[in-house]
């Protein structure tokens, strides 16, 4: 199992690309068996799983700065920093959240869950990184809801003012039915 030698992004990164297939199937298939028995947000984290993948292998998180809107489409990420172990406590009481939480670890930069924010906070770093001279990576991953906010919106004018070096990838999820998008409540 690839899955059980990931406790890090570093970790990850000593795979081959010719692995992370694999570990993409072993990824899906511990996010069916675990949400099956938390409840949780299953669809959105099945479709992020090569995204997220991607992400932690080409990027060098927490240096990097990654932040999630929606925030349920994190367990994947959460699972690649370090918490698989604690999964089994997803959504209960002293768990893990089900939306990325700085108090959780390191590499949760921005806590959001359907707020229509990552935009503006991503904007935010950059220009702070910028005012500061360091050269990390700021990505913003919002999802096709999350985009319909004012603020992502507003947001969307700055950037395209600003012309920061950063990255919107959004993650449209083509007019899924959202009653059949979740596991357990």
């Amino acid at each position: 199992m690839l899955l059980s030698q990931i406790n890090d992004p570093c970790d990850l990164k000593k795979l081959s690309v010719d692995q992370l297939p694999i570990l993409a199937e072993e990824v899906r298939q511990f996010l069916i068996e675990k949400l099956s028995v938390t409840g949780g947000h299953l669809a959105s984290n099945l479709g992020v799983v090569e995204l997220t993948i991607a992400l932690h292998y080409c990027y060098n998180s927490p240096q990097d700065k990654f932040l999630f809107d929606v925030g349920h489409q994190a367990y994947v990420h959460k699972i690649l920093t370090g918490r698989m172990d604690r999964f089994d406590s997803l959504r209960q009481h002293n768990g893990l959240c089900g939306f990325v939480k700085r108090n959780e670890s390191e590499h949760d930069v921005w806590e959001a869950g359907h707020s229509s924010t990552s935009l503006s906070a991503a904007m935010g770093m950059a220009l702070a990184r910028d005012l500061k001279g360091e050269d990390n990576k700021v990505v913003a991953i919002i999802g096709d809801g999350a985009l319909t906010g004012g603020m992502a919106f507003e947001a969307l004018n700055h950037i395209g003012h600003e012309k920061k070096d950063m990255m919107v990838i959004l993650n449209d999820n083509e007019n899924v039915d959202r009653s059949e998008c979740r596991c357990g409540s």
